[in-house]
């Protein structure tokens, strides 16, 4: 079994109206679908974690030289780039994580009509790497090389 992330990300798919604008009943169809989709993962014993994350806004950047943190609001990215929230699942196989990713975007928004927004798919690593040979087959595979 491999466990694997399912980012949900603030792009739109293809339904681009904002949230703020859908109504009550909308919005309320949109989250219990996901309450449905994570009883059913739970149920498979298949989620592991599932976290909502707050806005981009609130977010801080940390840096630091080994003395004090410098902590700053920014400059960020655009703001759809910013992951929203994960779930972590624990699957057979890649191919059921991208089952289960399909259906995260397939999460209905106005009207009922599925979302349609790109989710992220990534495997997460057994192991860390813990040397110098290691981190560099790590950043070969990072940078796309064979």
């Amino acid at each position: 079994m491999a466990k694997y992330l399912i980012g949900v990300d603030f792009q739109p798919g293809t339904v681009d109206t904002p949230m703020s604008e859908w109504t009550p009943e909308e919005v309320q169809a949109h989250l219990d679908y996901y309450g449905a989709l994570n009883d059913e993962l739970v149920a498979r014993g298949e989620l592991v974690d599932v976290t909502i994350l707050t806005g981009p806004d609130l977010a801080k950047i940390v840096r630091s030289d080994g003395g004090a943190p410098v902590v700053t609001d920014g400059p960020f990215q655009e703001f759809k780039e910013w992951l929203a929230g994960f779930q972590i699942v624990e699957v057979d196989s890649e191919e059921r994580a991208i089952e289960i990713a399909a259906k995260v975007s397939a999460v209905p928004g106005p009207g009922g009509v599925p979302f349609g927004q790109p989710i992220h798919v990534r495997r997460v690593m057994d192991d860390n790497p813990s040397g110098p040979d290691e981190m560099d087959d790590f950043l070969r595979t990072a940078e796309g090389a064979p």
